[in-house]
């Protein structure tokens, strides 16, 4: 029987997870517990075109082994390191980071026009606040104004060179 794989992939489009688990199922004769959509869909279809064209030849396996046998593999994990017979010194040091040079100090405000609005971000200690909520970074207060990701130093245009 000559299988039609464009028309199979189509249908595998527009079926959902769980009948996909039962076609692979179908297809494998073995169950799996994915439940991701996408590759259950590749993998189904790998599995129809092989059965339908034939697998791969015996030479590409034979290769596809030499490879694997030629490949580096580490079989043992590296030695530790012996741990010395003296007590650690234990020193206190504090470290201390400035944060980036684009950002302005805790209090200040940050004023951006965007979409005919007038936006306001104070600049906390440890987060911002926006509009009543405190975000942990610029990129979150960012996410939440447009609905997608986006660099926050970028969208409030804090550039290295206004810092300096």
């Amino acid at each position: 029987m000559k299988l039609n794989i464009a028309k199979e992939v189509a249908s595998l489009q527009r079926m959902t997870v769980r009948e996909l688990r039962r076609r692979y199922a179908e297809v494998f004769g073995e169950e799996t517990r994915a439940g991701n959509k996408a590759w259950l869909i590749k993998r189904i279809a790998w599995r129809l075109q092989s059965l339908a064209e034939g697998d791969i030849s015996q030479r590409a396996r034979q290769r596809a082994a030499e490879l694997a046998n030629d490949a580096d593999v580490r079989l043992s994990p590296p030695k530790a390191t012996p741990a010395s017979s003296a007590p650690p010194s234990r020193t206190k040091s504090t470290v201390v980071t400035t944060g980036d040079d684009r950002l302005p100090p805790p209090g200040t405000t940050i004023t951006r026009e965007y979409k005919g609005q007038t936006l306001q971000v104070k600049v906390l200690p440890k987060g911002f606040e926006f509009e009543g909520e405190v975000y942990k970074s610029l990129s979150a207060v960012a996410r939440a104004i447009t609905g997608q990701h986006c660099n926050g130093y970028h969208f409030f245009r804090l550039r290295k060179e206004q810092a300096k």
